[in-house]
């Protein structure tokens, strides 16, 4: 019999057994067509009550390193507080547990040198892939290429790089329907809050909103543009800011709800009434949108099931299977913040 003081192994039981260590690891990883053909019914009723016997674990660490896989999804966030990207994260998670596998998340602090880091530690884990939520746009993909120079499978969510399968929302089309929105309450001066210069979705988001002024003819000022991070803390400074202009914008639209909460904040400060004396319109209709004060109009997306579709693209891309984007459509919701042409 094994030692009872040290773990049962395939090994150490197969020898107990008298049987070949093949046919213990047949009957206990379950695999029905295998010990047909491994075992008669009474090998296997004794393999079972003796593996019940000495509680015995499978040792996945070691499956890992054998199979060069495990049932391990690292999801690369670019910040874990983002409500947006926990958001998402949910609906990773729960479709990942849901086919038999774990996913951990990095927080990459949308740095590339970071992002690298996390990932390459991942690999270490010999993780079955990787959900990429902090993709920036540029030339250069390190990560990316790294990725599919080693055959790891890999799907994008929420940003979108050309040539790289993704799971994302129509950005362009959103910032398209905001637009559109404000253009015809009859705004005419409108500032743009456009997140980081990196990101796919800020950039999508403002490219579909400037392209719709531009088809009505209208050239929005160029220094009504600003960039920085996604966060209430950089929209109340750029509020404060660009309604510090004379003259001010009359409407402002943020790619990003925290970006739109910051500025009306800012806007809270100057003794001005988002919906009276501006207009705001966000992106993302976070929960907390509708909750304001001033509920806030935004650009809503299903971020749950973005999430879910990742996950469903990375599983067929681990079987290698054939796989295409995934791009959910944006739709707005009007509420008060823009609700009448500011006076």
């Amino acid at each position: 019999m094994p030692n009872p003081s040290r773990p049962a192994t395939l090994k150490s039981m197969a020898t107990a057994l008298g049987v070949h260590v093949s046919t213990v690891s047949r009957v206990l990883n379950g695999d029905p067509a295998g010990v047909e053909r491994a075992a008669s019914p009474e090998v296997v009723e004794r393999i079972r009550a003796l593996a019940k016997e000495l509680d015995y674990r499978p040792n996945t660490q070691a499956s890992n390193l054998k199979l060069r896989k495990s049932q391990e999804i690292c999801v690369l966030m670019p910040r874990i507080t983002d409500l947006v990207m926990a958001t998402i994260y949910d609906g990773i998670d729960s479709t990942a547990e849901q086919a038999g596998y774990l996913t951990f998340v990095s927080n990459t602090d949308d740095q590339q040198p970071r992002q690298m880091q996390r990932a390459e530690h991942a690999l270490r884990r010999s993780v079955a892939g990787l959900i990429v939520g902090d993709s920036h746009v540029g030339d250069t993909q390190p990560l990316l290429d790294l990725l599919t120079r080693k055959h790891i499978p890999y799907v994008l969510v929420s940003r979108q790089i050309a040539g790289h399968v993704a799971a994302c929302s129509n950005d362009e089309l959103g910032g398209w329907l905001a637009a559109q929105h404000l253009y015809q309450l009859g705004c005419r001066d409108v500032a743009i809050l456009a997140g980081e210069r990196h990101a796919s979705t800020g950039a999508d988001r403002t490219r579909g909103f400037t392209r719709y002024y531009r088809e009505q003819g209208i050239t929005l000022r160029q220094e009504w543009t600003v960039n920085g991070p996604f966060d209430s803390l950089t929209g109340h400074q750029q509020g404060e800011y660009l309604l510090g202009l004379t003259p001010r914008p009359q409407a402002f639209f943020a790619v990003n709800d925290f970006l739109a909460i910051g500025l009306m904040g800012a806007a809270r400060d100057k003794g001005l009434m988002p919906g009276k004396d501006i207009a705001v319109v966000g992106f993302n209709d976070i929960p907390l949108a509708h909750e304001l004060i001033v509920p806030l109009t935004s650009v809503r997306l299903p971020l749950t099931e973005m999430g879910q579709h990742a996950v469903e693209l990375l599983l067929k891309r681990i079987k290698g299977e054939p796989v295409a984007s995934i791009i959910l459509t944006p739709q707005l919701q009007v509420r008060a913040s823009s609700s009448v042409l500011p006076s």
